[in-house]
C-alpha cells in the first residue's frame, strides 16, 4: 500500500515538473518571438488599412491584385519622393554640424562668459569647462567611421522590412485565405459578431490614418512657416519629416523635432533654441486640444485609453509597441463593444449617474 502511494507521489509529481518544464520553454518561446509576433501583428494592421484603397479600386473594375501593386506603388512612390528629399539634407547638415560644433562651444562659451564678466572667477571656469567639452567631441570622420559598423545591422533591417512588405502585400492581395482562418476562430453563432469587430476595426484605423494626416499637415504648414522665418535650411523638407512623423504616436515627436533642431545650430544656438521651443509648445498644443478631437471624431477613443496603452505597450515592446499603441486600443475597443458591451442592459440613467460622480452629488 505504501509503496503504491509512493509511487503515485513519484508520478505526479514528475507531472508536475514535466508541465512546469513545458510552461518555461512555451515562456521562453513566447519571449523569444514577442517581436515577430508584433511585426506580424503590425502587418495585419497596415493591410486592414491598405484593404480600403484596394476594395476601391476593385470596385471600379480593376482586378484586385493590379489594385493592390497601384496602391503599394503609390506608397513606394511617395516614401522614396519624401526619403530622397530629406535624407540627404539630414546626412548633410549633420556632418556640417559635426565639423562646427567646436566653434559653436566655443563661441556660445564666450557669450555666457561675458554674462558674468563682473564674476572673474565664474567666467574663468565657465571658459574652462567650454574649452574642455570641444576636446571631448569625436571627429567627424570618426563617426562616420564608426556607422559602417552597423551594416550587419541594416542588413538584418532590411530583411525584416522585406518580410513585412511581403507579408503585407499577400494579405491585401490574397484576404480570402485568412479571413477564412479568422472565422475559423469562432463558433457559428459568434460569426456575425467577429464580424462586426473586424468591421470596426478597420474603420477606426481608417479613421486612424485620417486623424493623422490632417493633424500632420496642420503641423507640417506651421513648421514650414515657423522655420522659414528663422532662416533655417531645409524648411519644407522638415515640413515634410512632420507629416510623416505625426503617424508615430508620441515617438513622432523626437522624429520630427530633433533633425531641425540640430540643423538650426548651423544658423546659431539660440535659433536652434527657439525652434525646439516651437517643437515644444507645438506638440502640447496638438497634443491637448487638436489630435484628441481628431481622434474622438475619427474613432471615438478616450485620450486616457490611448495613454494608458501607450505607456503598456512602449514599457513591454519598446518602439514597435508604441507603433501598434493606438492599433491595439482600437482592436481592444472593437472585440470589447461586438462581445461584450452589446450583450449589456441599456441603462437609461447612466448620463445622470456620471453627473453625480463628477458634482459629487449623491442624490
Amino acid at each position: 500500500m505504501q509503496k503504491t502511494q509512493a509511487e503515485s507521489l513519484v508520478k505526479s509529481f514528475s507531472k508536475i515538473l514535466a508541465l512546469t518544464a513545458l510552461m518555461i520553454v512555451l515562456l521562453w518561446l513566447l519571449f523569444k518571438v514577442a517581436n515577430i509576433l508584433l511585426l506580424f501583428t503590425l502587418a495585419i494592421v497596415f493591410a486592414l488599412i491598405l484593404n480600403g484603397p484596394v476594395s476601391w479600386l476593385e470596385k471600379k473594375q480593376i482586378k484586385r491584385h493590379w489594385a493592390a501593386l497601384i496602391v503599394f506603388g503609390t506608397i513606394f512612390l511617395v516614401a522614396s519622393l519624401i526619403g530622397w528629399l530629406i535624407f540627404p539634407k539630414i546626412f548633410q547638415e549633420l556632418r556640417n554640424l559635426f565639423l562646427s560644433l567646436p566653434d559653436y562651444i566655443t563661441r556660445l562659451t564666450t557669450t555666457v562668459s561675458g554674462w558674468f564678466s563682473n564674476y572673474p572667477d565664474i567666467s574663468k571656469e565657465i571658459a574652462r569647462n567650454g574649452s574642455d567639452m570641444s576636446q571631448w567631441l569625436p571627429s567627424a570622420p570618426k563617426m562616420f567611421a564608426q556607422a559602417q559598423n552597423y551594416s550587419a545591422f541594416l542588413l538584418g533591417g532590411l530583411f525584416l522590412f522585406i518580410l513585412f512588405v511581403s507579408i503585407v502585400g499577400y494579405a491585401v492581395s490574397r484576404p480570402r485565405g485568412l479571413l477564412e482562418l479568422y472565422y475559423s476562430f469562432f463558433d457559428l453563432e459568434k460569426r456575425e459578431k467577429a464580424q462586426v469587430a473586424l468591421l470596426h476595426t478597420s474603420k477606426m484605423l481608417i479613421g486612424w490614418i485620417r486623424a493623422n494626416l490632417i493633424g500632420g499637415s496642420i503641423e507640417a504648414v506651421c513648421s514650414t512657416i515657423f522655420l522659414s522665418i528663422m532662416n533655417v535650411p531645409g524648411a519644407w523638407v522638415w515640413g515634410a519629416l512632420t507629416l510623416v512623423a505625426e503617424l508615430i504616436p508620441n515617438i513622432g515627436f523626437y522624429i520630427m523635432a530633433i533633425p531641425p533642431v540640430l540643423v538650426a545650430f548651423s544658423v546659431g544656438p539660440f535659433t536652434a533654441m527657439w525652434v525646439l521651443i516651437f517643437y515644444v509648445v507645438l506638440n502640447q498644443i496638438m497634443g491637448t486640444f487638436v489630435m484628441p478631437r481628431l481622434l474622438a471624431s475619427k474613432m471615438n477613443i478616450h485620450p486616457v485609453s490611448t495613454l494608458f496603452m501607450l505607456l503598456v505597450m512602449g514599457a513591454a515592446f519598446g518602439l514597435i509597441g508604441a507603433l501598434l499603441t493606438v492599433p491595439v486600443t482600437a482592436i481592444i475597443k472593437a472585440y470589447y463593444e461586438a462581445f461584450y458591451k452589446i450583450n449589456q442592459e441599456k441603462d437609461v440613467m447612466l448620463e445622470k449617474r456620471i453627473d453625480k460622480v463628477i458634482y459629487q452629488s449623491p442624490s
